[in-house]
Order: C-alpha cells, then sequence, then structure tokens
C-alpha cells in the first residue's frame, strides 16, 4: 500500500504541476514512434522541404499518440515559410484544423504576451525591473531573508514562491474572479531567497499582469489586445474567458485522447500565466515581431534585453532570459517558451540568430506521453534536418568520472514544489534518485528518453553529462565538495533539483514507512482476527479493567492511523486520476476530515503506544509483549515522523 500510495502522489503531482506551465524533464515512457525521418543531405529551409518533412512526421505522430489534431507554423525572415494544420478541431463533425483560424489553448506561451507587456512599460519608464513590486501592488508580498521580490525575478522566475495549483484551471467558469481578486485570496509561501533558486511560479506571473493592470491604468485583456494583438494585426487571439462571442465558433476542441469526448472550455485562475486562445497564424505574427528586434512591440534595444539577458544558475546549462528561456541546440541559440493546459501541449522556438521560428500545439493529451514526444521529434528533427552540428563535447578519465558519479549519488528534491500544504507530501515522495551503476557511470532512473528507456550520460566535462546518443546535458554545482544542486538542459531555466535533508530522505523513510504499515496493520488485524478466533472456540477475553481497556484502545489506534492513511490515499488517487479541476474545492471535506484526523490520529497513536509500552514493561508481560510494544512505538513515531515530513499536520485549504 505505501508502494502504491507513493506512486499515486507523484503521477498526481506530475498532472497537477505540469498545467500552465514549462513541462520538467520528461520523466514518463512516450511515443516511441514518432521519431523524425533521418535527414537527408543538404536539406534546405524552404517551404517544399519543410511540407514534405511535416507530411512525414505529423499524421503517423497523431495516430500514434492518438492526437486529434495539431498546429505547426514555421515563420523566416519576417515571413511565415509554412502554417500547417493537421488532425481536427472537432473530431466528431470531422472539423480540419485550419491554421489561420482555428484557436488552441498555448497555456504558458501566455506568459511571453506578459512579458512584452511588462518589458514595453519598462520600456516606457513606467516600471523598473529591479524595483520591490510592492511598489506597484495595493497589496503585500511579505519579505524572505529581508528581501523583497522584483520584475526581474517574476521573469526570471526566482521570486521563491512554492508552487500554487487550486483552482488554478477549471472547466467552464461563466464569470472568472478578477485578477486582483484572485491573487490576494492567498499568497503563497516564499520558500527561497529572491533571486538565488529557478522555481517556475504561475502566481508570480499573475502578479506581473496585475502590475501592467494597474501601471498603465487599463484591464490585462484590453491592455494586450490594444498594445500588442492590434499592431500585429492578431485577430484572432484573445485572453478573455470565457471566449468572446465572435471567436467561441473557431475554438478547437480538446481531448483526452482523438477517440474520446470532446471537453469542456478551460478557464485559467490567473489569465496573464495562460489564458491565451489564438490561431497558428496569429502566433507567427508574434513570433516575426520578437525575431525582427521587437518589432511593432518593442525597441530593438528592449527587445535585445529581452532576449540576452540571461541568469546563470548551473553553467554550463540553458539559462533564463527575461521571461524566454534557452533551448540551445546544435550550436545554435534558441529562445523559447512552452505551455500545457490539461489538455492543450505547445511549445515555441525562436532561433533568434537565424530569424527562424518554429510552433507547435496539439489538442490532446493522447498516450503514453505523446505530447512531449511529438515536441522533442519536432525540434530535434527540425534542427538536425536545417540546422545540424556536432557538440565539441570533452573528456573525462574513467577514474575522476566514477568519482564524481558517487558524490552524485542520493536522493534531491525539485525547487518548483508546494511546501507548506499537503501537497508538500507529492514533492517529497516523488524525489529524483541518482544512482552509480556497475562501472561506475551515474545513472539517474527517471529521466529516460522518449522511448522510455533509461538514458545513459558520458561525462564530458567536470561536474557536466552528456545523454549518451542525445541532445541533454545534466549538471550539477559543487562546493567544497559537496553537490548542491543539479539540472538538465530540458527544464534548467525553471527547475533544479537539491539533495534532500536526511530527515525527509526516502532511501530510509519508505522502508521505515512499509514497517510502521506493516507493524499497524497486524496491530489492528488482531482486533477483528482476535474476536472471530474468541467466537469460534467460545473462548473470552482474558482481560480486564485498565489492560482491557488498553487492547482496546491500542487496536483502534493503530486502525485509525491506517484509516486516515489510507483517506490521503483516495484523495490523491482521486485527484490525480480527475485531473485539476478535482483540486478545486471538491475534496475540501474530506481533506478537512484527514486534516483533523492525521492530528488526532497520528499523535494519539504515539501517546497510546508508550502508554501501552509503559504498561507491558512494568507489568510483568512476556518479551513477546514487550518487543511488540516497542515495535509498536517505533511504527508510531515513523508515522508522525512522515506525517509532519509530508506536510500533512495542520490545517489549510490555500495549495
Amino acid at each position: 500500500m505505501v508502494r502504491k500510495c507513493l506512486k499515486l502522489v507523484i503521477a498526481f503531482m506530475a498532472v497537477a504541476t505540469h498545467a500552465v506551465a514549462a513541462p520538467p524533464p520528461e520523466t514518463r515512457p512516450a511515443v516511441a514512434a514518432t521519431a523524425a525521418p533521418t535527414a537527408p543531405e543538404n536539406s534546405t529551409l524552404t517551404k517544399t522541404d519543410v511540407d514534405a518533412w511535416l507530411d512525414g512526421l505529423m499524421p503517423y505522430a497523431l495516430s500514434r499518440g492518438a492526437i486529434a489534431g495539431a498546429v505547426v507554423v514555421v515563420v523566416k525572415d519576417g515571413a511565415v515559410l509554412t502554417q500547417r494544420g493537421f488532425g481536427y478541431s472537432d473530431v466528431e463533425k470531422r472539423t480540419p484544423v485550419d491554421p489561420e483560424k482555428t484557436l488552441f489553448r498555448p497555456g504558458s506561451v501566455s506568459k511571453l504576451f506578459t512579458w512584452t507587456a511588462v518589458m514595453q512599460l519598462v520600456q516606457e519608464g513606467k516600471l523598473d525591473l529591479d524595483t520591490d513590486v510592492n511598489t506597484y501592488l495595493d497589496f503585500k508580498i511579505p519579505p524572505r531573508e529581508g528581501k523583497p521580490i522584483t520584475l526581474r525575478n517574476i521573469m526570471t522566475h526566482t521570486t521563491g514562491f512554492e508552487e500554487a495549483v487550486r483552482r488554478l484551471i477549471a472547466d467552464d467558469v461563466e464569470k472568472p474572479e478578477p485578477l486582483g481578486t484572485v491573487l490576494k485570496r492567498w499568497t503563497p509561501e516564499r520558500i527561497f531567497a529572491p533571486g538565488t533558486t529557478p522555481a517556475y511560479s504561475n502566481y508570480a506571473t499573475g502578479l506581473a499582469g496585475y502590475i501592467v493592470e494597474r501601471v498603465s491604468g487599463v484591464p490585462f485583456d484590453d491592455y494586450i489586445e490594444q498594445r500588442i494583438f492590434a499592431p500585429l494585426g492578431m485577430k484572432y487571439s484573445t485572453f478573455r474567458q470565457p471566449l468572446p462571442a465572435e471567436l467561441k465558433p473557431l475554438m478547437s476542441q480538446s481531448y483526452r485522447t482523438a477517440s474520446g469526448e470532446a471537453m469542456p472550455f478551460e478557464v485559467v485562475d490567473a489569465p496573464p500565466a495562460g489564458s491565451l486562445s489564438t490561431s497558428g497564424a496569429d502566433i507567427a505574427k508574434f513570433m516575426t515581431a520578437h525575431l525582427a528586434n521587437g518589432g511593432p512591440l518593442l525597441s530593438p534595444e528592449t527587445a535585445k534585453t529581452m532576449h540576452t539577458t540571461f541568469l546563470d544558475m548551473i553553467p554550463p546549462l540553458n539559462r533564463m532570459a527575461l521571461g524566454f528561456y534557452e533551448q540551445n541546440q546544435n550550436g545554435y541559440r534558441i529562445i523559447g517558451h512552452s505551455g500545457g493546459t490539461q489538455r492543450f501541449f505547445t511549445y515555441l522556438w525562436l532561433l533568434i540568430d537565424e530569424n527562424v521560428g518554429v510552433y507547435i500545439s496539439l489538442n490532446s493529451v493522447g498516450k503514453d506521453g505523446a505530447p512531449s514526444a511529438i515536441h522533442n521529434a519536432l525540434i530535434t528533427g527540425f534542427m538536425d534536418r536545417y540546422f545540424p552540428g556536432t557538440p565539441q563535447d570533452g573528456t573525462v578519465d574513467a577514474k575522476t568520472a566514477a568519482a564524481h558519479a558517487r558524490m552524485m549519488a542520493g536522493n534531491y528534491i525539485a525547487s518548483r514544489r508546494s511546501d507548506s500544504t499537503f501537497l508538500r507530501t507529492g514533492a517529497f515522495a516523488g524525489q529524483m534518485k541518482v544512482t552509480v551503476d556497475a562501472d561506475g557511470g551515474m545513472l539517474v532512473p527517471n529521466l529516460r528518453t522518449p522511448g522510455g528507456e533509461p538514458r545513459a550520460w558520458k561525462q564530458i566535462a567536470p561536474f557536466v553529462w552528456r545523454e549518451v546518443g542525445g541532445k541533454q546535458r545534466l549538471a550539477a554545482k559543487v562546493v567544497d565538495g559537496k553537490v548542491q544542486r543539479f539540472s538538465i538542459d530540458a527544464g534548467s531555466a525553471a527547475v533544479v533539483f537539491e539533495p534532500v535533508p536526511w530527515h525527509a530522505n526516502t532511501a530510509w523513510l519508505n522502508p521505515a514507512m512499509l514497517l510502521a504499515a506493516v507493524v499497524l496493520l497486524l496491530t489492528a488485524l488482531s482486533w477483528p482476527a482476535g474476536a472471530i478466533a474468541r467466537r469460534v472456540y467460545g473462548a473470552p477475553l482474558a482481560l480486564t479493567g485498565r489492560a482491557r481497556l488498553r487492547y482496546h484502545v491500542v487496536r483502534g489506534a493503530a486502525a485509525l492511523a491506517l484509516l486516515v492513511c489510507a483517506g490521503w490515499l483516495f484523495v490523491f488517487s482521486a485527484m490525480m486520476q480527475q485531473g485539476l479541476s478535482a483540486i478545486n474545492g471538491k475534496y475540501d471535506g474530506l481533506v478537512v476530515a484527514l486534516q483533523t484526523g492525521a492530528m488526532i490520529g497520528f499523535f494519539g497513536l504515539l501517546g497510546v503506544a508508550l502508554w501501552n509500552a509503559w504498561s507491558v514493561w512494568t507489568g510483568g508481560r512476556g518479551w513477546g509483549s514487550r518487543v511488540w510494544s516497542v515495535l509498536l512505538v517505533l511504527a508510531a513515531v515513523i508515522v508522525l515522523w512522515a506525517a509532519a515530513t509530508f506536510g500533512m499536520l495542520g490545517y489549510g485549504l490555500n495549495y
């Protein structure tokens, strides 16, 4: 049961944190058959060649991945090279995707519009990237370690906010709350000092949009329409929720799989973080503007600042720019952003020095991690076909490589996580494990290829590895001979992994919890088992007075603790299976009951176990009873320890 619970929690947190977000490094098996066709020699970036290549990749990839529809756009030298729709925007009506007019939900790609709006106001002298954001707000964000957050922190995802997922996305909300109301409802805790640690935050992006609204004096939706959509001629785009009447018929349906039913329109709680609905052709105009040094949106100086101001966290991995993050490949500089709602999955890349942009959006979850596999196949295949290059990696001798792998071994926790709520369970249960193989090589079991196979890593520089046969690099920051953090290229701009504190390390805590579960289960089962045996053999319970009371209380406490654990297992399982909509209050009553049960059950179990042990050891009982009483105390301590570590003690429905 413990192992199953941990798997469910990990999967749930993957669902909860993916929405409206830059996705973490791929950890699930994906659709292996979406690999791009082999690139012929001397491929040229022309519409004819790109279309032929896409025709060989996309239809089969969508079919194999159970994706209903997709849009792909490539821009080059200030013009659309090609824009293609694949599959259907409405499966039931057999409506094909129209790249000109069909609207998709690009999730966190919306943030690029918010960041562009911020930089427009910076350019006008109305905002300063390094001023305390409280200067622009009508409520206060408390400091962390005496330091406030700034717009630069927000744009580089280094505000230090913990993850917030409750009501992040909901289905078919008729009248969303105003942005200011959403932000004031709950301020997530700051778990890192500002500017120190990348930890992706949708809440922080909401703050940026609210600042745009307050400083400009124009509602956020209106500002984006007036200052970004209108200058670019983006007629098929909106941040508004629900959709305006004239755009609603153009909205693509979304699906879990291509053969499933169409799902409701998703409403993003903080629109600046991910509420954009747009067509492929409109996104082409936005990409072209940024590739043209800001076009009509930004001055060349401001655009250059936005595109080239990088935050170095773990050299030489990809870095965070102001709103964009690096995704360099084959020696070419790429900046971009990914985005995901519950059912739309998107990626935007700008080869900023080559004046080329690529965009893809999918309207289905599909199967076996298909969106990530298709994204990877598209950009890797595109780069290898039109911008090939071989990395000039160094080498590290075997002895040093083995020593560095041993230093890396251990359990790590992601910087992007919930920390003050019960969702802390997911973060700590889903620890990233690094091990060493028989040959002294480093293994990271969670990081797998798009085909689902474990990645092999070769060290190419001190504490820098490249996946064998792949593009990704993994690197660590080491101080005084100790690993401080590591990440990989795919997610290094937005998340790092840091060593887990010893008290929360699942290397020992998981076996301990398994032991506790066995002891509590046997204790609880002895209650009905004993009653049945006595009934069968007609033997009364040979205990009276306090001994009889203790017998029942001990077993009742064990049963209550197990019941609370089972209840949390059910909550995480339900939330995982039902998606983000289930996090929006559906289980509030049960969560409060479980929080109460945890406080009573886990503390009560320890008290009862200690009482039982004292009574057994002072009452002349046999060694069997004494040993079991000690095991029961140990189990109670472990359960309470785990509950405290995983954030299950306390109250609150903000998460």
